[in-house]
């Protein structure tokens, strides 16, 4: 195994004598360094990629760096395992040359994704000699499919303009030369303090009926580990959905949140008739059933939490 490692890594000891002794010392040391030393950058520190960092720590071996717009956040991303970069601001181009691994979580906006809009140049440059990119997008690209089932060959025709975005920022980062990008397209994301269980307690929480409409879900900690798997196999143009076994409707999911908490159940209100925000109401605009059969076939995942019963039901026992 050490023997095949180094060969791979060039450590052949080609050259005769003396000098080809210390050449090939050199070699074993500089891959020696490399297998040992890994760093996360993260563009975009937030709930999915404090998860990752947390999980990366765990296992030891790894220095994660951190990016978050505001001081106040700093502690937040400290308390993750993450070393805190305030970006825009501190100067990222020592993060950028230490890293083995990039993580894209922040999300794009009208004037495109952030991090391409400030220094694709230094991505750029810096992409060759990365061993692992990923980028955090959407299932939201998809767009309706009126409860159908998609996968990651579905064509992508996203209705809504987050969707819209979310293309385009999967283009802007796949246009990048040699860089070895994975995209990971998430459902909706809820885990520990993200979860129905808040506005249940106090009685805000109410199941909106929409007829035929259903969401895909996916625990944060599963989130996690499907990223971690896909550091440890890199797959340069990947594409993986991230979501559990279990598409629902919404109102299965807030019912099912009271039961847990031994509340009454929350009021039944038809969409039509129901006081949401546009962005709330955005969300309905799209129904779709997901796949996530390749990150089980290609990445040897078993999910933690394969339906929100599971994860509901741990949220619930870990929260009291």
């Amino acid at each position: 195994m050490v023997a095949r490692h180094l060969v791979a890594a060039g450590c052949t000891g080609g050259q005769a004598g003396a000098s080809g002794r210390a050449a090939l010392a050199k070699c074993i040391r500089a891959t020696h360094i490399e297998s040992m030393t890994k760093t996360l950058l993260s563009f975009g520190h937030g709930y999915s990629a404090r998860a990752l960092s947390t999980l990366l720590q765990a296992g030891g071996g790894w220095r994660v760096i951190g990016t978050t717009r505001t001081a106040d956040n700093a502690e937040a991303v400290r308390n993750s395992g993450a070393e805190p970069l305030i970006w825009p601001g501190d100067d990222f181009r020592p993060a950028l040359e230490a890293a083995t691994h990039l993580l894209i979580s922040a999300g794009p906006g009208e004037g495109g994704d952030p991090v391409l809009a400030a220094i694709q140049g230094d991505i750029t440059r810096a992409a060759p000699r990365l061993q692992w990119a990923g980028y955090l997008s959407t299932t939201g690209v998809y767009g309706d499919h009126q409860g159908g089932w998609v996968d990651e060959a579905t064509p992508l025709t996203p209705t809504t303009q987050r969707g819209k975005l979310r293309q385009e920022a999967e283009t802007a980062w796949q246009s990048i030369p040699d860089l070895p990008l994975h995209i990971f397209r998430l459902a909706g994301i809820y885990g520990s303090g993200r979860g129905p269980f808040a506005k249940v307690r106090a009685g805000k929480a109410r199941r909106i009926i929409k007829q035929d409409q259903v969401f895909s879900r996916i625990h944060v900690e599963d989130i996690a580990q499907v990223l971690a798997a896909s550091m440890r196999a890199p797959d340069p143009g990947a594409i993986y959905n991230l979501c559990d076994d279990d598409p629902a409707p919404p109102q299965d999911v807030i019912g099912y949140a009271a039961e847990l908490l031994g509340l009454p159940m929350p009021e039944a209100i038809d969409f039509n008739d129901a006081e949401m925000s546009p962005m709330a109401r955005s969300f309905y605009a799209e129904s779709k059933r997901v796949r996530n059969d390749r990150i089980k076939d290609d990445l040897g995942i078993t999910l933690r939490y394969p339906s929100y019963r599971d994860g509901l039901t741990a949220m619930a026992a870990s929260e009291g």
